[in-house]
């Protein structure tokens, strides 16, 4: 279930890290921003052209081997993993990080200098709540040999248990940790942690290109004799930073978690893919935060929404987070008055409908910070448009609106039309809102 057991924190004022990305080699300015309450961890590449937002959030992640990359469109950050992990181990929950290339500074491997920037910074409690996530029941997800699971917790904090076995004949060779994350303990016990590799990885990287303009002073290299020109800060460094990692991963799940994840082996993939499967429960169950209710019925649609018969096309939000996400449902009938000409013998719903029952939802999601009474939003453009699979008389509607950028005047989301779990649309929706006085 989700619960609420603080306020939201962002940052008290601008700080910047700068350094060199591990995989790309790119010099890199980090700067970190506040934010508003419920804008959540946001990237922005200011090196591309309109400067793209990338959410921090498991939606948008995307595979890659050895980090934790996200992407939103043409739009990605690579390695985003030790600066959640940062801004999570501080509990800090919204924060606008503006970035000029498309991986975060690697510095020595660690969260330390983010987590020193940070500190510097100083914080301020907004007047929100954060939600946490109660685990309530076991989660397991394998690949192979490693194996991840989210257990119900004994305190209300998250405690992360690592398991890392390299094996008997390597230089890293068995280490376990188990350690009840907070803000203290991420910055004794796991800011300062580093990467690791073996050496044959480290060269069979630069052979393929990557880490170029990294040295064994950067990263931890274990050779035959054990770390290659760098010493350990502990001496289960590596199952640290395993757990640091997971600090990282897990919070792109954008709630606090209470529980006891233990891992045995497992890694980037694997811990996205147990967020996923948290997410996915969260959302099947309809579950939200105590304080509120997370389903709007049709009589509260209408009190938002303009639209009246034949056009409203929404009949329930089943789910909404504020400014982030909402969920509604549009049930298709063979009642639909367009289905009368489109098309006879054989009623398909046209594309354009599906497309406005999503602009419809995504006006709900933008009221949370429009209000409908003063202004009248309006499309600005819609862009990415795909139609994947036709809708026909008996399905369901699933549709999914993610709020890229919400602003006072203007709203840039991100939507998808599902029916069962197959995509049946989806396109990139940009609002203007007018002053409503000056359409009368």
């Amino acid at each position: 279930m989700l619960t609420a057991r603080r306020l939201q924190r962002t940052i008290a004022r601008e700080t910047e890290v700068r350094g060199v990305g591990f995989f790309h080699g790119s010099d890199v300015t980090l700067r970190f921003r506040p934010a508003e309450a419920d804008t959540g961890v946001v990237f922005v590449r200011t090196d591309l052209p309109e400067k793209p937002a990338v959410p921090a959030h498991i939606r948008h992640v995307v595979p890659r081997q050895r980090r934790t990359t996200i992407q939103n469109g043409e739009a990605s950050v690579e390695m985003v993993e030790h600066v959640m992990a940062a801004l999570a181990g501080l509990q800090l929950d919204n924060c606008v990080i503006e970035i000029d290339a498309p991986e975060t500074p690697g510095l020595d491997g660690s969260s330390q200098a983010f987590v020193e920037a940070l500190h510097d910074a100083g914080s301020v409690e907004l007047d929100r709540e954060r939600e946490t996530l109660v685990i309530d029941r076991p989660i397991t997800v394998r690949e192979g040999q490693a194996t991840l699971t989210a257990h119900p917790g004994n305190g209300e904090n998250l405690v992360l248990a690592y398991h890392l076995d390299y094996g008997r004949h390597t230089p890293i060779g068995s280490q376990s940790l188990c350690l009840e994350v907070s803000p203290d303990s991420f910055r004794t016990e796991l800011a300062s942690s580093r990467t690791f590799l073996l050496e044959n990885e480290a060269v069979a990287l630069r052979q393929a290109g990557i880490g170029s303009r990294a040295s064994e002073a950067d990263v931890l290299i274990f050779g035959s004799d054990g770390v290659i020109g760098n010493q350990l800060r502990f001496p289960d460094e590596c199952v640290r930073h395993k757990i640091l990692d997971m600090v990282g991963d897990l919070a792109l799940l954008a709630t606090d978690i209470s529980g006891h994840v233990v891992a045995h082996r497992s890694g980037h993939q694997l811990n996205a893919t147990l967020v996923r499967k948290l997410f996915d429960a969260v959302a099947r169950r309809g579950l939200r935060v105590e304080t509120g209710d997370t389903r709007v019925e049709i009589d509260d649609i209408m009190k938002i929404l303009p639209h009246r018969y034949p056009f409203l096309l929404i009949d329930r939000v089943v789910e909404h987070e504020r400014c982030r996400r909402v969920r509604a449902i549009k049930n298709v009938s063979v009642n639909e008055p367009f289905f009368q000409g489109h098309w006879p013998g054989r009623p398909v719903m046209p594309g354009v409908l599906i497309l406005e029952a999503m602009a419809q939802a995504a006006g709900l999601l933008i009221a949370d910070r429009i209000d409908p009474a003063e202004h009248v939003v309006v499309i600005a453009a819609i862009d990415d448009v795909k139609i994947r699979k036709p809708v026909v008389p008996g399905d369901q509607l699933n549709l999914e609106i993610i709020g890229v950028r919400i602003k006072d005047r203007t709203a840039h989301v991100r939507g998808t039309a599902k029916v069962d779990d197959q995509i049946a649309a989806e396109a990139t929706f940009k609002f203007v809102a007018l002053d409503a006085e000056r359409l009368v």
